[in-house]
């Protein structure tokens, strides 16, 4: 009888034991399979991430803060930043009465105000206008004189047909 017991005893420890192995086994399959699944998503990240980055890159090579040779026009004016203070005195021109004198259309909704600024280099500013539903661009040349005055002017212009 007690061998009986021991038998079965064996029989239900090996089942548990059974049940154990396969159920880890199936926790491990799983957990793998998550792991592969993050690490693909994690690989497809990583590859936007540069993508985004090669295009920041893009996006930064006609800057002025990107420019050593267009900024070394502007070392003996001792300005921490060329391209805020060009900008600054382009959007100064937004506080005349009625449009912007140097985009030359009229206002059909409001009055055309300069919104954004992109600071090429030295010489170039390409710039975006609105009245708040008509909008366009301009190129404008610009001068920083060394006491510190911007001269504008207007190189060209287009105005968008339809309203955003």
């Amino acid at each position: 009888m007690k061998h009986k017991i021991y038998f079965y005893l064996l029989i239900f420890v090996s089942l548990i034991a059974l049940y154990q192995f396969v159920s880890t086994n199936n926790m491990v399959k799983a957990k793998n399979s998550q792991i592969v699944a993050q690490s693909e998503k994690l690989q497809k990240l990583e590859d936007s991430i540069q993508k985004l980055h090669l295009k920041v890159l893009d996006n930064q090579y006609f800057s002025l803060e990107n420019n050593d040779d267009a900024l070394a026009y502007y070392d003996h004016l001792q300005l921490n930043d060329p391209t805020l203070y060009v900008s600054d005195k382009l959007l100064e021109t937004n506080e005349s009465k009625g449009d912007n004198p140097l985009i030359p259309y009229e206002g059909m909704e409001s009055d055309f105000k300069i919104n954004k600024i992109k600071v090429l280099n030295h010489k170039w500013i390409l710039a975006d206008f609105s009245d708040g539903k008509y909008w366009g661009e301009l190129l404008v040349k610009y001068e920083l004189k060394d006491n510190l005055g911007v001269d504008f002017s207007l190189i060209d212009h287009l105005l968008y047909t339809r309203s955003h």
